[in-house]
Formats: structure tokens, C-alpha cells, sequence
């Protein structure tokens, strides 16, 4: 293995689209939604360990999850699980793993993912990795993974790419379009120049950190003040101070879609990002009827398309349902049309007006 290849698994978030099984204090990547008898932060740290050293695996997460973090991968040493003090959408975080391996090793060479995404290709995507890790060690490039789009999904951003590669699979990105109307992700899926935008990047630090210092100068110049406190026992108490002043924004909208050294490698791995329980039932085989079922107790009578989510030692009877997602949980029982599950986010708003944090 490369000892300058690392991976940063940004494992922050809390995961509301999928209450009421993922709470605020144990959100879904810490879960193992799928029944696969693994969480999802544990499938993506062993499709990682593959072809990347252990230590050379960081998780970029929440303080009030350390301890889950330490719990579910154990062979992470402690000093590679970063822990922000808020939350402050993906650059801070991006920006912390970066500054932070750039004073261990100024010639690493980074993968940042998602802690909560599905491969089902893991060789494909280790292929992929390495090319784009190849890729980014001879070019001064940014390089996202765009997923060949399947249908016309308005819950994805979009990347446009030039039509001729600058080398092997990797085409320079024209433009990127948050989460369009169904008409417009229609005419981006039939132009064939278009793929999802997954949220896996690869670079080298030296190159995200210039970039830093070029498009979120104010934030480079908080996280460069403090080069010295990294590595250091020093360290969180720097972060401490960092965070307060960094702006909420994504790295896609901070540097991304700004830069114009960005490249993307079009890719089929059997991925979905997980984001919302409508992927799951995309994921999860189904039954004669159409229906996914996650549980080992959950009886079904006339009904289809549905997806059902239950502890295994609870037995659920659903009949007379079509086009449900219906979780329950030890408090909170979910019953909710597939096509309203857009909207969890704000049902789980309403919860939190009246009834506060109890079931959050």
C-alpha cells in the first residue's frame, strides 16, 4: 500500500431524513440500516482498508460521537478520529483533515467520503480510487466521482464534463447543478454529458489547501494560523477556536464549483448516497409483492411497495398498504407515504415543536 494515500470518512451528520430510526445521538451512519450485520461507517472504513492503511484512515466527526466512533472501529488509533466542536457543513471539515495531514506528510494524497453511502462494487470502486489517486498525484487537480445517472433524480446534484478526457476516464467538470426540477434532471440524463454528484473527492492536501487560501481565504487563514497546534496535544484546543470563525458552507459551493482545476471521473459501482428511506428500499431485495423488508418478524398481507424497518425481535403485521415507509422503533413509529418522504425533515420539525428533544 501507498503510504502517502489517506482517507478522511466524514461521518458528522445527523441523518434526519432516516427518523425515527436515526436519532441525534446515534444518527445512521453509526446504523446498520441495511441488515447487513454491518453500520454503514464500518462498511465504508473496510472498502477503505483494502487498499489504504489503517493508519492512514481518519473520521472527521461530531465530538458527542467519538466514543461510537471509537466502539464500531477499533482499530482506528485515537488520534485519527478528528472531532469538531459544531457543526459547520463540509469545508471546515474538509479543511481541518487537510491542514491537519499536510503537517504529518506534505505529499499525501487524500480520498474524502462520506461516511453513509452504499457501494455494492467494491472492486469497481477501488479501481476508480486508484485512478483518481494516480490521477491527482501527476495533476494539480481536484477530482470528484460522478455516478452514471440511472434515471432522472431530482434528490442529486448534477456534473456537466467536457466530452473529450484530459487522460484515461478523467474529463475536466464544465459545471455543477444542485438538485434540479424533474424536467431539467430529464433533459440532463438524456444529453449524456451529465452524472450524479457523489460526494467523494480526491487530491492531494497541498492542492485543496491552496485552493483554501485562493476561494475561503478567511477560512485559510484561520486554519493556517494555527499549523503549528496539529499533531500536538494542543490541537483540539486550536480547533476549538477555529471553528467559531469558519462560515457554514459546503465544499462543494466553497471551492468546487469555483476552482477551475476540477475534474471527474464517471463511475458505476452500484452507489446510492443513502439519503433518504425511499434509497433503502431502492437497495434492499424485495419480496413476490414489491415490498423491502428490513426485519426478521414483519409479516405481510395485500400489501405492496412498501418499506418496512423493524427490530427483529418485534413482530409487525402490515395489511391493505401500497407505496409506504412504515419504522418503528422502541418509542416512535413512522407511518408515512413513500412519496411524502421528502418532507421527514420537516415532520421531524413539527416532532421537535411539540415535543421537544425527547424523540429527536
Amino acid at each position: 500500500m501507498n503510504k502517502n494515500n489517506y482517507v478522511a470518512i466524514m461521518a458528522g451528520g445527523i441523518g434526519s431524513r432516516f427518523w425515527p430510526m436515526s436519532r441525534t445521538n446515534y444518527p445512521k451512519q453509526f446504523l446498520d440500516i441495511l441488515n447487513t450485520g454491518k453500520t454503514l461507517i464500518q462498511s465504508t472504513f473496510d472498502r477503505f482498508a483494502k487498499f489504504i492503511p489503517t493508519e492512514n484512515i481518519y473520521v472527521v466527526t461530531s465530538d458527542s460521537y467519538r466514543d461510537i466512533v471509537k466502539e464500531q472501529l477499533p482499530s482506528i488509533p485515537a488520534s485519527n478520529i478528528l472531532c469538531e466542536p459544531s457543526r459547520k457543513n463540509t469545508a471546515p471539515c474538509v479543511a481541518y483533515v487537510s491542514y491537519k495531514i499536510d503537517q504529518l506528510n506534505p505529499n499525501a494524497n487524500l480520498i474524502c467520503a462520506p461516511a453513509d453511502h452504499l457501494i455494492l462494487d467494491e472492486p469497481a470502486f477501488e479501481e476508480i480510487c486508484m485512478k483518481a489517486l494516480s490521477f491527482t498525484s501527476n495533476i494539480k487537480a481536484l477530482v470528484t466521482l460522478g455516478i452514471k445517472p440511472t434515471n432522472p433524480n431530482t434528490g442529486y446534484g448534477y456534473i456537466q464534463f467536457q466530452q473529450m478526457p484530459v487522460s484515461d476516464s478523467v474529463y475536466k467538470v464544465k459545471t455543477f447543478t444542485e438538485k434540479p426540477d424533474r424536467e431539467l434532471a430529464k433533459t440532463f440524463v438524456a444529453s449524456g454529458d451529465f452524472l450524479w454528484n457523489a460526494g467523494i473527492f480526491v487530491w492531494e492536501v497541498k492542492n485543496i489547501v491552496k485552493a483554501f487560501e485562493q476561494l475561503l481565504p478567511e477560512m485559510h487563514e484561520v486554519f493556517d494560523a494555527e499549523r503549528g497546534s496539529f499533531n500536538t496535544e494542543n490541537e483540539q484546543a486550536a480547533i476549538e477556536r477555529i471553528y467559531p470563525q469558519c462560515v457554514n458552507i459546503s465544499i462543494d459551493y466553497g471551492i468546487m464549483e469555483k476552482a477551475d482545476n476540477v475534474y471527474v471521473i464517471p463511475s458505476s459501482f452500484g452507489w446510492s448516497d443513502l439519503g433518504t428511506w425511499a434509497s433503502a428500499y431502492d437497495t434492499i431485495e424485495k419480496d413476490y409483492l414489491d415490498n423491502a423488508v428490513a426485519g426478521n418478524n414483519v409479516m405481510i398481507i395485500d400489501s405492496t411497495k412498501n418499506m418496512v424497518h423493524a427490530d427483529n425481535k418485534k413482530l409487525i403485521l402490515l395489511q391493505g398498504l401500497e407505496d409506504f415507509i412504515v419504522v418503528d422503533t422502541k418509542d416512535v413509529l413512522l407511518i408515512c407515504k413513500k412519496d411524502k418522504e421528502q418532507e421527514i425533515k420537516e415532520y421531524v420539525a413539527e416532532v421537535k415543536r411539540n415535543k421537544g428533544d425527547k424523540f429527536i
